[in-house]
């Protein structure tokens, strides 16, 4: 007999186009948009997700407020932004919960950007990175905490010094 959250799994097709441009240098790798982010129609909109403060502590800009804010600061600080699933069966916003994934073909941003860095923000990204798209790229990622509120175990501190990996490929 199926668990609860079998039966409440929806089939998700992300909707969020990649963002990055001709001088992106890292691709930070989410697993798939969360329900708040899905209704906001940008990556990380959960007011409590640390993806944002984390962003902009770390490179010293302004806390975007916006989509428009959010995709400038991305650009102008050479980060492609973008999701290892392209379409899976979800319950709610669990990671635990995917099943059946299409990953997405990352194979636009590499050949348009000199991608030097890639990671992964959170345990199930990297674990869907490793699985389905490393095998086709032959590239690494780096698997950065989550900025999730989900993982309560990390601080902001904590993960300004994890994520700090990525400062001198920005330079």
């Amino acid at each position: 007999m199926p668990n609860s959250a079998d039966m409440s799994r929806e089939h998700i097709v992300h909707g969020f186009a990649p963002v990055y441009d001709e001088h992106s240098r890292i691709l930070i790798l989410g697993s798939l948009p969360s329900v708040k982010s899905r209704e906001e129609g940008f990556y990380y909109g959960h007011s409590r997700n640390r993806f944002w403060p984390l962003l902009s502590q770390l490179l010293d800009e302004p806390l975007p407020r916006c989509t428009a804010e959010k995709r400038a600061l991305l650009l102008r600080r050479g980060i492609a932004l973008w999701d290892v699933v392209k379409e899976c069966d979800i319950h709610a916003s669990s990671d635990s919960s995917i099943r059946s994934v299409v990953p997405n073909d990352l194979s636009q941003i590499l050949a348009a950007a000199d991608i030097r860095l890639i990671c992964t923000n959170g345990g199930k990204a990297s674990e869907l990175y490793d699985r389905l798209l490393l095998p086709r790229l032959g590239r690494i990622a780096i698997r950065l905490p989550s900025t999730s509120p989900a993982n309560a175990a990390k601080s902001l501190e904590q993960l300004e010094r994890d994520w700090s990996v990525i400062l001198p490929y920005l330079a």
